[in-house]
């Protein structure tokens, strides 16, 4: 009988310290979410941009996941998988991510994604896509709460500089995928979720000039060597 009493003790603590474990996993979900994300950060270099260029990527748009916590988490498990081919950095929104090839769920969830296979920077059109979680600074979330008409973007490929200044910011329909076809205007475009989620917030922004990297003026210089805010 003193056995079995111990015992149901035993598994009355265990189960009450799961309990524990479940409801602070369940408390504190965004923040812990939000660390996953912003843990990972990847070295950028000429060298690993011109490797990743050449790897597959997928960009089957339908099947992006919204960002839970169980997307981050496998993100995070396999973001070796992840194709860093740049980076992007807007200053004045406290935006400064590694731009990853495609749109997977891994891509997304820790990266700002390509949007089609044949994009280059400084070429044409170049669409990036991004999730908007809650906090406000994580990811893509900035361009709803920062961005504004005017504002720089700079992308990189760890070798030149490209410079563009926002001229649209709109919000649009998830079917309007027009967007991000390719332009004889040099532009970039950039999309997000808006705040409900039915639809998509569009930065796009018109180019202005590029420079090697080494030209680059300090303070970009410095926003790119620094952490990325994803």
């Amino acid at each position: 009988m003193r056995q079995k009493n111990e015992r149901r003790r035993w598994w009355g603590t265990l189960i009450f310290l799961l309990l524990i474990l479940v409801s602070l996993g369940l408390i504190f979900n965004e923040q812990i979410k939000t660390w996953m994300v912003s843990s990972y950060q990847p070295k950028v270099t000429t060298g690993s941009v011109r490797r990743n260029q050449k790897k597959k990527a997928t960009y089957d748009f339908k099947k992006v996941k919204s960002l839970d916590f169980s997307t981050v988490a496998k993100a995070r498990l396999k973001s070796k998988d992840i194709h860093v081919v740049g980076q992007i950095l807007l200053p004045q929104s406290n935006i400064h991510l590694p731009i990853g090839k495609g749109v997977s769920n891994e891509v997304l969830a820790l990266t700002a994604g390509t949007m089609r296979p044949d994009q280059k920077m400084g070429e044409g059109n170049y669409p990036l896509a991004g999730h908007h979680m809650v906090s406000h600074t994580v990811l893509f979330s900035p361009l709803y709460f920062k961005t504004k008409l005017g504002q720089s973007i700079y992308l990189t490929n760890a070798k030149t500089v490209y410079q563009y200044k926002v001229t649209v910011r709109k919000f649009i329909p998830p079917t309007d995928v027009q967007v991000v076809n390719q332009t004889k205007r040099k532009l970039v475009t950039l999309i997000t979720c808006d705040a409900t989620g039915a639809n998509r917030l569009m930065i796009r922004g018109k180019y202005v000039q590029k420079m090697p990297y080494k030209q680059a003026p300090e303070s970009v210089r410095k926003g790119f060597a620094g952490s990325f805010n994803n």
